[in-house]
């Protein structure tokens, strides 16, 4: 499974998603994506079912949840959306300071969070969904996230689904194969 992991990119081109999103990362993100930029296309997630987007695809799933907020997507009636968060991130359907590093297919994301409301902390791992108002608090950092999943794989708690990749045993996927 860990053959579909690309090669790390350059600081250059973390440099550069830095440079368009206006956000500086997290140096354990950094220095993670120098290693493995990502994952290959493939059928197979390496997060619960996921890609773990390339740099290149983090700028692209961003920029287009810009444009969407750009162009009102995330207005009703002149009011604007509002989530219904976890405890330390704030109310917004979208912001331009969390930064997807995971995708579904579908919409949905795992980003890090760096506008966090009181209570939270800056680089935190949240869920965004893109039809579903609840925000979920993953993590207080990418470090802390990486480091549970990796701790939660060693103790058995994801198996690998032909279908769908790296999935929690108790996922419905994983009995979908």
């Amino acid at each position: 499974m860990l053959s579909i992991l690309n090669p790390g990119v350059s600081l250059n081109d973390i440099a550069e998603l830095e440079s368009a999103t206006g956000v500086l990362l997290p140096n354990t993100f950094k220095h993670f994506y120098s290693i493995h930029d990502g994952q290959m296309v493939s059928k197979a997630g390496l997060v619960n079912g996921d890609k773990l987007l390339s740099v290149q695809d983090i700028l692209d799933e961003w920029t287009t949840w810009q444009e969407l907020l750009d162009n009102g997507a995330f207005q009703h009636n002149g009011d604007r959306l509002i989530s219904e968060p976890d405890s330390g991130i704030k109310d917004d359907w979208w912001n331009p300071r969390w930064i997807p590093f995971t995708y579904d297919g579908l919409g949905n994301h795992l980003c890090l969070d760096f506008d966090p409301a009181p209570g939270g902390r800056a680089g935190q791992v949240i869920t965004l969904w893109h039809d579903d108002a609840h925000r979920e608090m993953i993590a207080p950092s990418f470090e802390a996230w990486l480091g549970n999943y990796l701790d939660a794989l060693e103790r058995g708690e994801y198996v690998y689904a032909k279908k769908w990749g790296i999935v929690r045993k108790d996922s419905r996927y994983h009995f979908k194969d």
